[in-house]
Formats: structure tokens, sequence, C-alpha cells
């Protein structure tokens, strides 16, 4: 028992679990006490009791939209990793796909939303998807980019020593060297991916997803339905974050170790 109280207490979710816990105890006794009027923010209590009562229409939203929000995160990891992969090792690619991508990054999503909803279909997912690969896209090419070119100058001269070709040098020393860079931008997407997805869905796509039944619950004054359908967005968002920081760990236990 003292053994699990010990791992429990230095594991690195510990001190998040407890700040967490305790601002929804503040949350709920500080409603409780001041006891506003109206309903707009209501009590942690209220939301789970809500999420229970509609669970059946949130976990059928939370499904498409995390169809949604799976699928364009795989879409937008693969063409990120590529692309940086492809600039890396030809120049005049880079000069052509690297400005083109900050340029479509400068595109705010809200933009983007009404054009892919007319070229690909209101209801249809594909102009969902479309929006939240290209929000995926970009921080994954720059920072595995970064990753692929911040190489020691040395390793790279061992490597040409020994005739390596350009795509074993890539393999043996740049890929490595870009692992960190990578998972910094997998943990950032993962969030930023369930963000996006459901800002999307106020413009368009399936009427049973979470971006329209937030729409709706909030336009019938439903807040802590509304509320409910918010929290299951971010339990798939925090769920996304810790899938990412595990195969962080599975994939450089070496740095598991140094830290």
């Amino acid at each position: 028992m003292n053994r699990f109280l010990r791992s429990c207490l230095t594991s690195p979710w510990f001190l998040p679990l407890v700040f967490g816990l305790a601002g929804l105890l503040v949350w709920e006794i500080g409603l409780l006490v001041i006891n506003p009027d109206g309903f707009v923010l209501p009590r942690p209590t209220e939301i789970l009791s809500e999420l229970q009562a509609n669970w059946d229409e949130i976990s059928q939203a939370s499904r498409n939209t995390g169809f949604i929000i799976v699928s364009s995160l795989f879409g937008g990891v693969i063409l990120g990793v590529v692309a940086a992969l492809i600039v890396t090792r030809f120049r005049s690619a880079n000069e052509m796909i690297t400005p083109l991508a900050v340029a479509v990054n400068a595109i705010p999503i809200v933009a983007l939303a009404p054009i892919f909803n007319n070229w690909l279909g209101l209801t249809s997912p594909r102009s969902n998807q479309a929006v939240v690969v290209l929000l995926v896209f970009f921080p994954v090419f720059i920072n595995t980019s970064r990753g692929l070119t911040n190489v020691d100058p040395n390793q790279i001269e061992l490597m040409r020593s020994l005739a390596s070709k350009p795509w074993t040098i890539i393999r043996r020393v740049r890929i490595p060297s870009a692992l960190p860079f990578f998972f910094t931008a997998l943990k950032l997407v993962s969030s930023l991916c369930v963000v996006g997805a459901i800002v999307v869905e106020y413009f368009g796509g399936r009427q049973d997803s979470l971006g329209s039944k937030i729409t709706t619950y909030a336009g019938f004054t439903q807040y802590d339905a509304a509320w409910a359908a918010v929290l299951a967005g971010s339990l798939m968002g925090i769920a996304l974050y810790a899938l990412a920081s595990l195969a962080e760990r599975l994939a450089m236990p070496w740095a598991t170790r140094q830290s």
C-alpha cells in the first residue's frame, strides 16, 4: 500500500489531477453559495447529470465527431510528415511547399469551412475533414521539418564519409533527431483537431454531431446540456493527448529515462 501511494504521489499526473479536482470543487461550491441568477454556467454536478440524461444523443454525436477527428488527425499527420521529408530531401520542394503551407495556415478556419462546404457538400463529412486536415498539417509539417534539419553536422559528414545514400541519412540520423519535434507537434494537434472539428460543424456537416448539438442546446437555452456536449469533446481531446504521450514514451524510451 505504501509503495502504491508513493507511486501515485510521484506520478506526473498527480498534481494536474488534484488541481483539476480542486477547481471543480471550487466551481461547485462557489455556485452553490453565490446562487447567481440565470443558468448560463451550471454546476459540474448538473452537467454530469445532463450528460447521463442525454447519453444516447451525446454519445452518438461524439462518435460522429470522433470519426472526423481521428480520420483528419491521421490524414494531417501523414501529409505533414511526408511533406517534411520531401522538403528536407529536395531544396526546390522546400521553396515551393513551405511558403504555400504558411499561406494556407494564415487562412482562418471560419473562412475555409463555408468554401469547402460548397465544394464538397454541406452535409458531407469530407468538407469538415478537409478543414481539419489543413489545421493539423501545418504544425506537424513545421515541427518535423525543424527536427529533420536540426542535426549535428558531424553526424551528417560521418554518414557521407561512409558513402551513405541521402535516404539512408534521413532514416538513420535525421528521423531519430526529429522524433522529439514530431511528438511535440502531435500532442499539440491532438487537442487542436478536436477544437477545429467542433468549430467547423457549426457551418455544416451532420446534424447529429457535437458542434450541431452544442448549437441546438444553446439555442434552446439548454446550457447544461450544451456543457455536457462540451465535456464530451474535452474528454476526446484529453484521450487523444494521452495516447500521443503514450506513443512518445514507447517511441523514445531513452527520453523518459533521461527525464
